[in-house]
């Protein structure tokens, strides 16, 4: 199975930046020292061609030659640099490489991503590009004629809903954004998903299990889905700062395999990208992303 790094890029965050950088680079480290059938790979930088297909020219230009607003810049929440540019760029084409790599293999990953809080026209929460969306255009453009891979399905379970995914794809009856998260927790003004699922704080393994299961039953009575692009947040976790519910690692693992179930199900190829993850330490968070890691090894291999 292929895993798409780009942790080699690095945005200059001031101290204290509660953004947890560093979990990538332990995640791939992890990844390589204990999963060594998995290939890691480092990702091309996506063109402005190829971003467009998600986000608006205007917004790109901006946002490539740092002629973002101040108040731009505070939604997203990092400071401009040029490598938060570049960055970006990469950590979205780890995910289009990532859905390239599943359509052989039958999963792959993306070890960054699932930005899925970027609109068309703006970033927001640390999000950049919608790889997601991108991603799954660029899918339907590659591999919609003879493959016939044209329905997408974009699964996210970070915590926070994605709300920039379900504003660009909202009337495109192509892509179905699916979104279980804190009902409470930000975006504090949500957008409309084609499946919403709120939870309330506190919410624990077997809840959370029981109407993650139900949201794909769901979904896959009104979507036939060709393909599943999984955002699998860590930050559902008990012990994440950002997160207010109330899951178990062992829960989380159980959520993961409930998505790889229904892909198998449905005999779909599943790209994954990490999403969100602020556990207070640190560790918990790479400990949940690297068992999604192998979960999508597993499914690779059965």
């Amino acid at each position: 199975m292929y895993a798409f790094y780009s942790d080699r890029f690095v945005l200059p965050l001031p101290p204290g930046h509660r953004f947890p950088m560093e979990k990538y680079r332990l995640l791939r480290e992890r990844v390589h020292a204990e999963l060594p059938s998995v290939d890691l790979r480092e990702p091309v930088a996506l063109p402005d061609s190829v971003i467009a297909l998600a986000h608006d020219c205007d917004y790109i230009h901006r946002l490539v030659h740092g002629d973002l607003s101040r108040n731009e810049i505070q939604k997203i929440g990092f400071p401009w640099s040029v490598q938060m540019v570049e960055r970006s760029r990469r950590s979205a084409g780890a995910t289009v490489e990532a859905c390239r790599a599943a359509i052989r293999d039958g999963a792959a990953v993306n070890l960054a991503g699932g930005t899925h809080h970027a609109y068309a026209n703006r970033g927001e929460g640390f999000c950049c590009f919608n790889d997601a969306i991108i991603a799954a255009r660029v899918v339907q453009r590659e591999f919609g004629g003879q493959e016939g891979i044209r329905r997408i399905a974009v699964v996210d379970l970070d915590v926070h809903q994605g709300n920039g995914s379900a504003k660009i794809a909202e009337n495109d009856e192509s892509i179905f954004t699916l979104s279980v998260h804190g009902a409470s927790n930000y975006p504090f003004v949500k957008e409309c998903s084609d499946l919403d699922v709120e939870l309330p704080d506190g919410t624990t393994d077997e809840i959370y299990l029981t109407a993650l299961e139900r949201a794909l039953d769901q979904m896959s009575k009104s979507f036939c889905a060709d393909f599943v692009i999984y955002l699998a947040g860590a930050d559902p976790f008990v012990g994440d700062r950002l997160g207010r519910l109330g899951l178990t690692k062992a829960g989380l693992c159980a959520r993961d395999e409930r998505v790889f179930s229904y892909a198998r199900t449905h005999g779909v190829p599943v790209a994954v990208a990490m999403a969100g993850g602020y556990a207070r330490d640190i560790q918990d968070t790479v400990d949940i992303h690297f068992n999604t890691v192998n979960c999508a090894l597993q499914y690779c291999d059965s």
